[in-house]
């Protein structure tokens, strides 16, 4: 099985695109099974987050899989394959494995190095996990991505390179110290928000939030106030800020609930206010598409490349130990084979000479072992390390034709010491 990326981001669509595109809650889980149950499809994970919209599978058939993921990607937003097949990407293999790597750094995201894509992307996996739609080869590659991010913004410093989201919209609104600010929403995005003003001088913040008692929280670690979602019109009338995240999926701010000049951040997809609201006297509307086309948080610099030398190697590394577990099964088959043989021999000897003592049966078991072992250990040490190498499939080829092995048998896969 190989794996396969399809997506669209930032980098190839427009924000009005990827919020039709979008989809959370039940909506994401009903993907996620559709490309699951899919025949070309043996493992999948769907990312879905404010800048990209991607979906991770495992198959044995490219060109049937990428028709498959793209129709279905078309039949759950709605949008028409032919609008939607000009702005997705394909990565096959190596590729893929490379995107994902340099995704979970924070390297294609609209702010260089912003951390979110992190816990985004583990709660992408969190959920194939739940839904039985992930199997070892996308656990695996997942998990040892989401060790590369951390290793990223452990050892660089990339999350100083670009900005984060809600730092890159704050830019944009100047001085916000001494301010009023409303922050809708207490997910993840929201706490961050809330936790930057904090940071930035804002003392007076209130937290709007579905479920009261998780604003709550989140408004006690800020030092603020939460009220009810509801109360949110009316908190309008006395921000300077707004910041909304709320995973809606429809418009929580409209222009009729504006009566005062106010900084509108909308960091949503699907938006959380109306673009409309840019038609009232004195109010600024930033949003994905505002900071898109500001190009804060996308510079460039030496975090940004030690980033990309630190995805090379581990790709490198993860590679040469995916290409390494393929000749398993042949190692495997080999020494089970060998067993078997051993087996055989000894119990032909034992056969010829029954009155052999105890002692002399071990000896001669032991001697028989330790001379195919030695045989074998240089073919399976080498074969394993020409695997990493161009071409490698062949050696394992090879030792399977030499010794006529059958790595699906069901003695090549019990556990044997390799």
């Amino acid at each position: 099985m190989s794996v396969l990326a399809i997506g669209l981001s930032h980098r190839t669509a427009p924000v009005a695109l990827l919020e039709r595109v979008s989809v959370t809650g039940d909506a994401l889980a009903k993907l996620l099974h559709d490309v699951q149950d899919d025949p070309c499809v043996a493992e999948a994970m769907v990312v879905s987050t404010c800048n990209r919209v991607e979906v991770y599978v495992t198959v044995d058939r490219f060109h049937a899989a990428v028709t498959a993921v793209s129709q279905l990607l078309g039949v759950h937003s709605g949008v028409p394959v032919e609008e939607l097949t000009p702005h997705l990407y394909v990565h096959y293999e190596e590729r893929a494995v490379e995107h994902l790597f340099s995704m979970v750094c924070g390297l294609d995201s609209m702010a260089v190095g912003e951390g979110q894509i992190l816990g985004q992307v583990r709660r992408s996996l969190q959920l194939a996990q739940r839904r039985g739609t992930v199997g070892a080869t996308l656990n695996e590659l997942v998990q040892q991505a989401l060790r590369v991010g951390k290793r990223a913004h452990h050892e660089t410093g990339i999350d100083q390179a670009g900005s984060s989201l809600v730092t890159a919209g704050l830019a944009l609104a100047g001085d916000v110290a001494g301010r009023r600010a409303l922050v809708v929403g207490a997910g993840s995005m929201s706490s961050l928000a809330a936790t930057t003003l904090a940071k930035a001088g804002v003392t007076d913040i209130v937290v709007a939030n579905r479920t009261y008692e998780r604003g709550a929280r989140l408004a006690e670690t800020v030092g603020g106030r939460a009220v009810e979602f509801s109360a949110v019109a009316g908190e309008l009338a006395g921000a300077d800020l707004v910041i909304t995240c709320t995973g809606a999926g429809r418009h929580v701010i409209t222009p009729g609930m504006l009566t005062r000049p106010v900084f509108l951040l909308d960091l949503a997809l699907p938006h959380d206010i109306d673009p409309a609201v840019r038609s009232v006297p004195g109010v600024t509307l930033v949003d994905l598409e505002t900071i898109q086309d500001s190009g804060i948080g996308a510079r460039e610099g030496d975090a940004v490349e030690a980033v990309r030398a630190l995805v090379a190697e581990e790709l490198r590394a993860y590679l040469d130990a995916e290409r390494a577990s393929r000749v398993t099964p042949t190692v495997v088959a080999l020494r089970s084979k060998a067993a078997g043989v051993v087996e055989s021999e000894l119990g032909r000897l034992l056969m010829r000479v029954p009155d052999l003592d105890e002692r002399a049966r071990d000896e001669v078991a032991m001697t028989v072992q330790r001379v195919v072992d030695k045989l074998l250990h240089e073919p399976t040490v080498r074969v394993k390390r020409l695997a990493t190498c161009p071409g490698g499939d062949h050696y394992a080829e090879a030792l399977r034709e030499l010794f006529d092995l059958d790595p699906t048998m069901p003695e090549a896969v019990r556990e044997v010491e390799l």
